[in-house]
């Protein structure tokens, strides 16, 4: 499933209340980079989509799920959770999926610090 409605579309999934997530929507105005926003906690990602995330980004959802979380803590999940129990975790709490994460084709990368979005936009 893709993530983008085009190949060279670009996708911020973005959390208005996060300051590195304004901060790389900021950063991608700043350089005139035309994309969409999707705020994924209004309109959450289903489990194929974040299947699709895991190949966009090359790392495993373990690497860019937020441990911090209540949700997670509340899961009672560990390190040691796969996969699957990740994603469905994050498909019932969105707040879990780190944020920002920009989409441009079949590349994705997490704006953490903000510039490392800056990588797949070229």
């Amino acid at each position: 499933m893709a993530l983008t409605n085009a190949p060279e579309a670009i996708t911020l999934f973005h959390n208005p209340r996060c300051s590195k997530s304004r901060a790389t929507k900021a950063l991608l105005e700043e350089r005139g980079v035309a994309f969409e926003v999707r705020e994924y906690l209004q309109d959450p990602l289903s489990s194929e989509e974040l299947s699709a995330m895991e190949e966009c980004l090359g790392r495993p959802i373990s690497e860019w799920v937020r441990t911090g979380e209540d949700a997670y803590a509340q899961a009672g999940l560990s390190e040691a959770a796969g996969s699957a129990e990740l994603i469905q975790l994050v498909v019932e709490h969105p707040i879990c999926m780190e944020r920002p994460i920009v989409v441009k084709g079949d590349a994705a990368a997490v704006g953490r610090p903000p510039e490392a979005v800056l990588s797949i936009l070229s």
